[in-house]
């Protein structure tokens, strides 16, 4: 996972974060903006703690409704189809490049409209069905908003890369009223992640410029990530047929 990211798992607390939007670390970021986005920028510093606190408190609910899933699933289904969760905040640094690199206006509506990733949570389900399911659960509750979903399951990326995304947007409730607050969820097997992971240290280590004869592993590993899922799904139905007929 890149320097510029909370790790999964970690959510930054919003006390702890660092209150000026220019540090050391961003400066190189923010010198790709023009002076009068710069002096934009200045200016928001002092409330961007404030500005980031309730992407940390939308985190907490989803983490919550997923919590309580889980244990619905574990208490009442016998089954729990959800294997672990992990949660990310992203860092000023981390905002500030993506404002510059996508020519993001230096507003914090500009910011909440155009970058729909400040608050990531990241499920991994045992198996296909599973994910799916998860997501019907998740999304079918009334104070869940689906804005976007990105199925790169049924349509894997050209590179190998699967995972079902969702942009979902929840009420978080501050003292002065309710703010709606986006979060990017992402839902994927245990195999979809392993290779997720393996394949973003790749990408680390060379910079982005992988070899071809390593890409193409990639691809190939995808493949039987694949097929394992596929297996161990069949699988999976096969027990529960037969635990039914007992």
């Amino acid at each position: 996972m890149s320097s510029d990211v909370v790790p999964l798992g970690q959510t930054e607390p919003a006390e702890a974060a660092d209150k000026r939007i220019v540090t050391e670390g961003t400066e190189a970021v923010i010198e790709q903006l023009g002076d009068s986005a710069l002096s934009e920028i200045y200016a928001m510093r002092d409330d961007f703690a404030r500005f980031m606190m309730p992407y940390k408190f939308a985190i907490d609910e989803v983490m919550t409704k997923i919590s309580i899933l889980r244990e619905e699933f574990a208490q009442l289904h016998a089954e729990n189809p959800i294997e672990h969760v992990n949660s990310r905040l992203k860092t000023t640094e981390s905002v500030l490049e993506k404002v510059a690199r996508k020519g993001v206006a230096p507003s914090y509506q500009a910011i909440r409209s155009a970058i729909t990733d400040i608050a990531g949570i990241r499920v991994v389900c045992s198996f296909v069905s599973d994910v799916y399911r998860v997501f019907d659960a998740l999304t079918a509750q009334d104070d869940v908003r689906v804005i976007e979903v990105k199925d790169y399951i049924a349509n894997p990326k050209p590179n190998g890369y699967k995972s079902l995304h969702a942009i979902i947007e929840i009420p978080v409730f501050l003292s002065d009223g309710p703010v709606p607050v986006v979060v990017e969820v992402q839902l994927r097997t245990v195999a979809m992640d392993f290779w997720a992971s393996l394949e973003h240290k790749i990408y680390y280590k060379y910079d982005r410029e992988v070899p071809a004869e390593m890409l193409a592993g990639l691809r190939e590993a995808a493949e039987v990530a694949a097929d394992l899922d596929g297996k161990m799904e069949d699988l999976h139905r096969q027990v529960r047929r037969d635990t039914r007929s007992v």
